[in-house]
């Protein structure tokens, strides 16, 4: 980690202890991870449309499953993918490394958005967040937590609030010691006083649940 992150990460989890007594409570248990840590073993890094097909992968399946199926793709195109290189597979042959009929489908349209400039991956390195998520929520297939987790693991930004994602909903539950799961709505209302650090806090609350995969 770069010395100015590592710098602002102390910082980070220094405001949100004290504006937080269960944020404070969570980090005194289990530390401060590192909240653009993607757990990809360095399949992707450097490489942002290889991390968002993983990230498409991912959606409501564990990481794990997520990685094997990813490993299978690559292998097939002997190398990472790139969008040509999955435009030129098909439906089929990327259906036949596991992914779903749908998922199939989104990887496809994503090349295809990527290979006619639609989407400008690096474009979005240069823009807000909103503007960023937008982008992503064009294409079909990305939707809000893909997008988020793009936000985070691609573009490294501090201020996101993944509410949609089911491990946070159950962290931010035990953190409140909530009856029920709350809603994304009431979760990602929970957050707002935990800006401009949450995807800090997002970290922690999925290192409260020891929980890495998306949902």
């Amino acid at each position: 980690m770069a010395e100015d992150t590592t710098a602002e990460l102390t910082s980070a989890y220094a405001e949100l202890a004290s504006r937080d007594p269960g944020l404070r409570a969570l980090i005194d248990r289990f530390g401060t991870p590192d909240p653009f840590e993607f757990p990809d073993g360095g399949r992707t890094t450097g490489d942002d449309f290889a991390g968002l097909v993983l990230h498409i992968l991912g959606q409501q399946i564990s990481t794990n499953v997520a990685l094997i199926i990813y490993d299978r793709l690559a292998d097939m195109l002997r190398g990472r993918p790139t969008p040509a290189g999955i435009l030129a597979l098909g439906p089929d042959a990327i259906r036949s490394v596991g992914a779903s009929h749908s998922k199939a489908a989104y990887l496809l349209a994503l090349s295809q958005s990527v290979s006619t400039g639609e989407l400008d991956l690096e474009a979005l390195r240069g823009v807000g967040d909103e503007e960023a998520v937008l982008a992503l929520t064009r294409i079909k297939g990305i939707g809000p937590w893909s997008a988020e987790m793009y936000l985070i693991h691609q573009l490294r930004r501090w201020d996101v609030m993944p509410a949609g994602d089911l491990a946070i909903r159950v962290a931010v539950r035990r953190l409140d010691r909530l009856e029920a799961t709350p809603s994304i709505a009431w979760v990602r209302q929970r957050g707002v006083p935990w800006a401009p650090y949450r995807t800090v806090a997002a970290a922690l609350l999925w290192r409260s649940l020891g929980a890495e995969d998306g949902a």
